[in-house]
């Protein structure tokens, strides 16, 4: 059950890249931009993971859904997936709003 969290992580990543592929949300649009929009932002929030963990103010907590696998103290290799997840979702989303926005009105 350790690969069950980053398993969910995985489809939830999956979803995103067809709900894209189908409506042309983002990295089908324009997908050098979307290369680097995406990479900046789990960058910048894997920075603020080790600033935060840093501080003491992020930490692991145990679970048995986590692989125990950790890209450095207190950050999990699941964050990795969540953290790229979260961008992902969040510029599916503005490219879903854009869509909807630029069709005409009935």
């Amino acid at each position: 059950m350790g690969f069950l969290y980053l398993l969910i992580l995985v489809v939830s990543l999956g979803a995103m890249v067809l709900l894209d592929w189908r409506f042309r949300l983002f990295f089908w649009r324009q997908p050098v931009r979307a290369t680097l929009v995406l990479g900046l932002g789990v960058v910048f929030f894997l920075v603020w993971d080790l600033f935060g963990i840093r501080l003491g103010i992020f930490y692991r907590g145990e679970t048995q859904l986590l692989t125990g696998l950790l890209l450095a103290p207190e950050l999990p290799v699941e964050e990795l997936f969540f953290l790229t997840f979260l961008c992902y979702l969040t510029m599916n989303l503005i490219g879903l709003v854009r869509l909807i926005g630029s069709r005409p009105r009935q």
